[in-house]
């Protein structure tokens, strides 16, 4: 049974590189969250036309999907930022 998840897996990637973009072109890191997670939903959708075993069927649940697999993306690099500070 598969379930598309290496389609959920690169949305939270790609959205995680144009969190790390925003960071380094110096916007206010509150914003990161806002974008990562429409660009998610955009890729979501994007998900659902263009690859046949995305695990949505339909727009809303593709943006839905997409859109908590952009705010992964956050909670991946606070996860890493936090294990960082741990070993120091």
């Amino acid at each position: 049974m598969d379930f598309g998840i290496a389609g959920v897996a690169g949305i939270t990637v790609i959205c995680y590189l144009i969190g790390q973009v925003v960071k380094a072109i110096g916007l206010n890191a509150k914003w990161i969250p806002v974008i990562v997670g429409l660009a998610g939903g955009a890729l979501g959708i994007a998900g659902l036309y263009l690859m046949a075993d995305f695990p949505a069927t339909e727009p809303v649940t593709a943006i839905a999907v997409g859109i908590v697999s952009g705010l992964a993306a956050t909670g991946v690099n606070q996860a890493c930022k936090q294990l960082k500070e741990g070993q120091k």
